[in-house]
């Protein structure tokens, strides 16, 4: 039986990468970082503060997210969006993660067990 620790470490290796796909899928519509750690949550990405925030400046500095500052609350907050860059990219990884779920659903449809 493979340990609990295992399972987590093959886990969060397995999502590493989704958590991109994913945070450029929902700042197709502006948020900011706390709200987006939310929706990702909500929607089966759980993901650390000290994870998304340097993920959302990487992004940002590679021309795959904008930001601004909403100054008007009370709080200032900053918000991002996806770029055009950055939905091109995001179009490049949908495409390549669909093969990706056709080759092991082909591997796993070809097993004998």
């Amino acid at each position: 039986m493979v340990s609990d620790e295992i399972l987590r470490t093959h886990l969060q290796e397995l999502r590493r990468g989704t958590v991109v796909v994913a945070s450029l899928v929902a700042l197709r519509r502006p948020d900011y970082g706390y709200a987006l750690l939310q929706r990702l949550t909500d929607h089966g990405f759980p993901v650390d503060a000290n994870t998304l925030y340097p993920l959302l400046r990487r992004l940002e500095d590679q021309g795959l997210l904008t930001s601004e500052w909403n100054t008007e609350e009370s709080r200032p907050r900053k918000f991002y969006r996806t770029s055009a860059e950055g939905d091109s990219l995001l179009d490049r990884l949908l495409a390549d993660l669909s093969a990706v779920q056709t080759s092991v659903t082909g591997l796993i449809e070809g097993v004998d067990r």
